[in-house]
Protein backbone atom coordinates (compact mmCIF):
# COMPACT_ATOMS: atom_id res chain seq x y z
CA UNK A 1 0.00 0.00 0.00
CA UNK A 2 1.35 3.40 -0.98
CA UNK A 3 0.89 5.75 1.98
CA UNK A 4 0.45 8.83 -0.20
CA UNK A 5 -2.36 7.10 -2.13
CA UNK A 6 -3.97 6.09 1.18
CA UNK A 7 -3.80 9.69 2.44
CA UNK A 8 -5.42 10.84 -0.81
CA UNK A 9 -8.15 8.16 -0.52
CA UNK A 10 -8.96 9.43 2.98
CA UNK A 11 -9.28 13.00 1.67
CA UNK A 12 -6.46 14.19 3.91
CA UNK A 13 -4.24 17.10 2.98
CA UNK A 14 -0.99 17.15 4.92
CA UNK A 15 -0.21 20.56 6.38
CA UNK A 16 3.24 22.07 6.12
CA UNK A 17 5.39 20.93 9.04
CA UNK A 18 5.17 23.27 12.03
CA UNK A 19 8.15 25.52 12.67
CA UNK A 20 10.68 24.65 15.37
CA UNK A 21 9.77 25.90 18.82
CA UNK A 22 13.31 25.86 20.17
CA UNK A 23 16.75 24.33 19.75
CA UNK A 24 16.14 20.68 18.88
CA UNK A 25 15.63 18.25 16.01
CA UNK A 26 12.02 17.57 15.06
CA UNK A 27 13.05 14.06 14.04
CA UNK A 28 16.21 12.14 14.92
CA UNK A 29 17.08 8.80 13.37
CA UNK A 30 19.11 6.43 15.55
CA UNK A 31 20.13 2.81 15.69
CA UNK A 32 19.61 0.72 12.61
CA UNK A 33 16.05 1.77 11.81
CA UNK A 34 14.49 3.90 14.55
CA UNK A 35 13.40 7.52 14.53
CA UNK A 36 12.35 9.65 17.49
CA UNK A 37 9.84 12.41 16.72
CA UNK A 38 9.93 15.39 19.08
CA UNK A 39 6.79 16.78 20.65
CA UNK A 40 4.25 18.21 18.22
CA UNK A 41 1.09 20.15 18.93
CA UNK A 42 -2.29 20.59 17.26
CA UNK A 43 -1.99 24.05 15.73
CA UNK A 44 -1.87 23.73 11.94
CA UNK A 45 0.51 26.27 10.38
CA UNK A 46 0.51 28.87 9.08
CA UNK A 47 -3.07 30.09 9.63
CA UNK A 48 -5.02 26.86 10.09
CA UNK A 49 -6.66 25.29 13.11
CA UNK A 50 -5.68 26.99 16.38
CA UNK A 51 -6.15 25.47 19.82
CA UNK A 52 -5.58 27.17 23.18
CA UNK A 53 -6.87 25.93 26.53
CA UNK A 54 -7.46 22.81 28.59
CA UNK A 55 -9.59 19.72 28.38
CA UNK A 56 -12.39 19.94 30.89
CA UNK A 57 -12.34 23.76 30.74
CA UNK A 58 -12.36 25.24 27.25
CA UNK A 59 -12.54 21.88 25.45
CA UNK A 60 -14.64 18.72 25.53
CA UNK A 61 -13.39 15.19 24.92
CA UNK A 62 -14.59 15.51 21.31
CA UNK A 63 -12.66 18.76 20.86
CA UNK A 64 -9.58 17.10 22.34
CA UNK A 65 -9.96 14.12 19.99
CA UNK A 66 -9.82 16.56 17.04
CA UNK A 67 -6.82 18.37 18.57
CA UNK A 68 -5.03 15.02 18.88
CA UNK A 69 -5.89 14.22 15.25
CA UNK A 70 -4.45 17.59 14.16
CA UNK A 71 -1.33 16.81 16.19
CA UNK A 72 -0.94 13.50 14.37
CA UNK A 73 -1.26 15.35 11.04
CA UNK A 74 1.48 17.75 12.10
CA UNK A 75 3.65 14.82 13.17
CA UNK A 76 3.16 13.05 9.84
CA UNK A 77 4.18 16.29 8.08
CA UNK A 78 7.34 16.41 10.23
CA UNK A 79 8.13 12.77 9.45
CA UNK A 80 7.57 13.37 5.74
CA UNK A 81 9.93 16.35 5.74
CA UNK A 82 12.65 14.69 7.78
CA UNK A 83 12.75 11.13 6.46
CA UNK A 84 11.66 12.04 2.94
CA UNK A 85 9.16 9.27 2.27
CA UNK A 86 6.27 8.10 4.44
CA UNK A 87 6.51 4.70 2.78
CA UNK A 88 9.73 4.18 4.79
CA UNK A 89 7.64 3.80 7.95
CA UNK A 90 7.47 0.19 9.07
CA UNK A 91 5.42 0.89 12.19
CA UNK A 92 4.51 3.46 14.79
CA UNK A 93 6.06 1.96 17.92
CA UNK A 94 5.18 4.31 20.80
CA UNK A 95 3.13 7.46 21.33
CA UNK A 96 3.56 9.61 24.40
CA UNK A 97 0.57 11.94 24.71
CA UNK A 98 0.25 14.90 27.06
CA UNK A 99 -3.20 16.36 27.67
CA UNK A 100 -3.53 19.76 29.36
CA UNK A 101 -6.37 18.98 31.74
CA UNK A 102 -8.57 20.49 34.40
CA UNK A 103 -8.01 18.92 37.80
CA UNK A 104 -11.20 16.86 37.47
CA UNK A 105 -10.69 15.72 33.85
CA UNK A 106 -9.90 12.01 33.53
CA UNK A 107 -10.52 11.19 29.86
CA UNK A 108 -6.95 11.57 28.56
CA UNK A 109 -7.04 8.18 26.76
CA UNK A 110 -10.21 9.14 24.87
CA UNK A 111 -8.52 12.35 23.73
CA UNK A 112 -5.36 10.51 22.61
CA UNK A 113 -7.55 8.17 20.53
CA UNK A 114 -7.81 10.96 17.94
CA UNK A 115 -4.12 10.58 17.12
CA UNK A 116 -4.07 6.79 17.42
CA UNK A 117 -7.04 6.40 15.08
CA UNK A 118 -5.50 8.62 12.41
CA UNK A 119 -2.28 6.57 12.43
CA UNK A 120 -4.35 3.37 12.10
CA UNK A 121 -6.44 4.87 9.29
CA UNK A 122 -3.35 5.87 7.32
CA UNK A 123 -0.86 3.09 8.06
CA UNK A 124 -3.21 0.20 8.85
CA UNK A 125 -3.70 -1.54 12.18
CA UNK A 126 -0.50 -3.59 12.26
CA UNK A 127 1.76 -0.61 11.41
CA UNK A 128 -0.29 2.25 12.83
CA UNK A 129 -1.47 0.92 16.19
CA UNK A 130 1.20 1.81 18.74
CA UNK A 131 1.97 1.37 22.39
CA UNK A 132 0.79 4.54 24.11
CA UNK A 133 0.64 6.60 27.25
CA UNK A 134 -1.84 9.44 27.77
CA UNK A 135 -0.87 11.71 30.63
CA UNK A 136 -2.78 14.63 32.13
CA UNK A 137 -0.66 17.73 32.74
CA UNK A 138 -1.31 21.20 34.14
CA UNK A 139 -0.04 23.24 31.17
CA UNK A 140 1.64 22.77 27.79
CA UNK A 141 3.68 25.21 25.69
CA UNK A 142 1.71 28.13 24.23
CA UNK A 143 -1.39 26.93 26.11
CA UNK A 144 -2.02 24.07 23.65
CA UNK A 145 -4.34 21.31 24.93
CA UNK A 146 -2.42 18.35 23.48
CA UNK A 147 1.19 17.45 22.70
CA UNK A 148 2.60 14.16 21.47
CA UNK A 149 5.96 12.60 20.75
CA UNK A 150 6.60 9.32 18.98
CA UNK A 151 9.03 6.54 18.28
CA UNK A 152 8.78 5.01 14.82
CA UNK A 153 10.50 2.09 13.17
CA UNK A 154 11.69 2.55 9.60
CA UNK A 155 11.92 -0.18 7.01
CA UNK A 156 15.36 -1.64 6.39
CA UNK A 157 16.85 -0.13 3.25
Amino acid sequence: MDIYERIKELGIILPPPPPLGGIYFQAKEFGDNLCYISGAGPNIPPEGTKYNGKLGCEYTVEDGYEAARCTALNMIAVINKNIGDLNRINKIVKLLCFVASADDFYEQPAVANGASQLFIDIFGESAGKASRSAIGVNVLPENIPFEMEALIELKQE
